[in-house]
């Protein structure tokens, strides 16, 4: 799949990657073969989705390996890959060569990922990783905290990437706090060359003022739009999403 590189400029429209795990949530309730992600990933982006995201998780809990075959072969956007950071992963994205890999933590007793990687604890982990997925020419990111340190780590393992943890902000959206760290992790990694991306339970309610944050390019959003999917389609609520990021970033 041949892609260029997003726009990388505050004034170019912002991005929206739709993670599309919880469709294979779904199916997998029944382990049948609908809904297919693969499906999904197309209607997202019919209805004008910048990408596709895709977390392969090590317990297979949603996503599957064939899942991921299939959609980065046929995607006409760009896939981003989520997985952890394990020598069967990487295996799979130097084969894959999806657009991105997004490196995120995961512990099998978790229901969905709670937190940023301790990138500063794990640099010596990460690193090799990361080196070979470079070399393989994958764009890399890194899933972190909205903290001073874990954005300076990641500049230091020379990711192209953050994507800042919305987790937060989004249990907690009217505190000034919450969005104030966002914004100032968004200034810090966009002064170092990092391109700044954000996610994890934003929602039509509250993804405008992260949206209006100007460094933050792209926008990772699941599962409030497959919510949203099945009382008005797949289609109308990745509009919905669309519509509201824009509105966002008009009126900043």
């Amino acid at each position: 799949m041949a892609a260029t590189r997003p726009n990388s400029s505050a004034a170019a429209r912002q991005r929206l990657y739709i993670n599309i795990d919880h469709v294979a949530t779904i199916r997998q309730a029944r382990r049948t073969d609908e809904p297919d992600p693969l499906e999904a990933a197309l209607v997202c982006e019919r209805a004008g989705a910048d990408g596709i995201t895709a977390h392969l998780r090590e317990d297979r809990r949603h996503i599957q390996d064939d899942d991921v075959e299939r959609i980065a072969g046929a995607v006409t956007t760009l896939l981003n890959l989520e997985m952890g950071c394990t020598d069967e992963m990487v295996a799979t994205a130097l084969r894959l060569k999806p657009y991105q890999v997004t490196l995120v933590p995961e512990r099998r007793e978790e229901v969905t990922t709670e937190g940023g990687l301790d990138v500063v604890r794990e640099a010596k982990r990460l690193a090799p990783a990361l080196a070979k997925m470079r070399d393989a020419g994958i764009r890399t990111s890194l899933f972190i905290a909205p903290d001073d340190a874990a954005v300076r780590q990641s500049r230091e393992l020379g990711v192209d990437a953050i994507e800042l943890h919305t987790g937060a902000y989004s249990h907690a959206p009217k505190s000034p706090a919450t969005l104030a760290a966002l914004r100032t992790a968004s200034t810090l990694g966009a002064s170092l060359g990092l391109a700044v991306h954000a996610g994890h339970g934003l929602t039509i309610r509250n993804v405008a003022p992260v949206a209006a944050i100007p460094e933050i390019e792209e926008l990772n959003i699941g599962h409030s739009i497959i919510s949203r999917a099945v009382f008005v389609g797949l289609d109308a609520a990745v509009r919905e999403m669309r519509a509201a990021m824009d509105a966002a970033r008009a009126s900043r």
